[in-house]
């Protein structure tokens, strides 16, 4: 390993403008306008991919953008690992709040700015690197590695259930490591092994079949913002329980194990607040605020709307009003059951005198890592090795519904190893990749294929 990690120091800024190179492709997946783009960026990554000599290299089609396959199988009797990761990026907007073009890779800081930088391109080329690392230094892999980078994981993946499906024989696999996701803090090596599902709708209320005059008819009907109104306030209580009957009954409890390690983590509660810009913490009673965003459910309402919304005054009763409402899930909340008694609950608390429509809109399901398996220390001593400093497991309050797609569909632990930080405007103007954290991904990657070769292949 001493070569290979020599190897890596060597090659570090040749790395970071390799990678400034791949983010100029601007493979914005969401616009249409964009899809040659997309194309492109795959065919730039397959290049990389075949002047390494993988074995197999190919660019997967799929209903909307392509995906990457890659692998090299010549490690015999050793351990399979299935790298994924994405190509595709988040849109720009708002363009004038970025420092620099977000085409146009700026470095300064200690940092790359730009879009894809961390989310995912610099965390997929850490991987290619390290890769590289053992052809150049030691002539081989020390295990067989896979890789499928996908180019719709900004669009909710849509077709990668299929593509999965389809190519279910080349991607089986000893072990999954997925590596779009961030550490728990600068220098602190962390694996994610949970994240929160989601359920999203939209609620409509209606009652008269156009807008009234609130003289004339105010007092004599139901009033639809008003009803939903009262609707949204009946969804939690004053601690902040959802009172949706039925939502917690599936829900997996915090072990006291497990509590006790997210408490040791150096949480600066204070720090945190601070970012938000809210005078005080809340949440459901009874747990700490790591606790409430990592490991227990919730019921927002994102957005409403109704009635007059111009300048000036309209006395009117609407006809309509609505309301967008997510819910995020845990172990072993299924998103299809929330949403229906949601639905059901809405309907029932809903006031005489309007009619209430439910519309589902989109879902996830959530993860929780087999954290006792063995592949999780291995891991974990990856990368200590790399950061020099114990690793923490933590979760995540998000969703990224494509882990819970591939570990349901391989059946193998999944390790969510980022390199990411939380602060890194991964979906916002001025997106950012610390680069000592890319260096010592590149060095972490490495450690831990060395260390999966001592595991012994399924």
């Amino acid at each position: 390993m001493e070569s290979t990690v020599s190897w890596i120091d060597r090659g570090r800024e040749r790395f970071v403008q390799e990678l400034v190179a791949w983010c100029k492709i601007p493979a914005i997946s969401s616009d249409p306008a964009h899809k040659a783009d997309v194309v492109a960026n795959a065919e730039h990554l397959a290049a990389e991919l075949r002047r390494l000599k993988a074995d197999r290299v190919e660019v997967w089609p799929t209903k909307g953008h392509p995906a990457v396959f890659a692998s090299f199988m010549h490690a015999p009797g050793k351990p399979t690992l299935l790298v994924y990761g994405h190509h595709d990026v988040q849109p720009v907007d708002p363009l004038n709040e970025w420092i620099s073009p977000p085409f146009e890779p700026a470095i300064r800081d200690g940092r790359m700015w730009g879009r894809g930088v961390v989310d995912d391109k610099g965390q997929v080329w850490i991987h290619v690197k390290a890769i590289e690392a053992f052809l150049e230094t030691a002539k081989k892999l020390p295990i067989n590695i896979k890789l499928i980078v996908e180019g719709e994981e900004e669009v909710g993946s849509e077709n990668l259930e299929e593509l999965m499906k389809t190519h279910a024989a080349d991607l089986v696999a000893d072990f999954v490591c997925v590596s779009d996701t961030a550490m728990f803090g600068r220098g602190i090596p962390s694996l994610c092994v949970g994240l929160r599902g989601l359920m999203y709708l939209e609620v409509v209320v209606e009652g008269p079949k156009s807008d009234l005059h609130s003289g004339s008819f105010g007092g004599g009907v139901a009033n639809p913002v008003n009803a939903l109104a009262r609707m949204i306030a009946r969804l939690h209580d004053d601690q902040g329980k959802v009172l949706v009957p039925g939502f917690y009954d599936k829900v997996v409890e915090l072990t006291a194990a497990e509590r006790a390690e997210i408490a040791s983590l150096p949480f600066d509660e204070k720090e945190w607040l601070a970012q938000t810009g809210c005078p005080a913490t809340f949440g459901e009673s009874g747990f700490s605020t790591l606790e409430r965003v990592w490991a227990r459910p919730t019921l927002d309402c994102n957005g409403i709307a109704g009635g007059f919304q111009g300048e000036g005054s309209k006395t009117i009763i609407p006809a309509r009003a609505m309301a967008k409402i997510s819910c995020r899930l845990v172990p072993h909340q299924e998103p299809e059951e929330i949403e229906r008694l949601v639905s059901q609950y809405l309907t029932k608390i809903a006031p005489p005198g309007v009619n209430v429509k439910v519309i589902r809109h989109h879902g996830g399901r959530p993860y929780l890592a087999p954290t006792d398996h063995p592949v999780f220390e291995v891991a974990k001593r990856a990368f200590a090795k790399a950061f020099g400093r114990p690793t923490v497991f933590i979760r995540e309050g998000g969703s990224i519904p494509f882990v819970r797609t591939i570990a349901d569909a391989t059946g193998k632990p999944c390790l969510l190893m980022g390199f990411g930080q939380p602060d890194e405007n991964a979906h916002a103007p001025n997106e950012w990749l610390d680069l000592e954290n890319f260096h010592l991904g590149i060095k972490s990657a490495a450690y831990l294929y060395d260390e999966l070769s001592r595991l012994p292949a399924k």
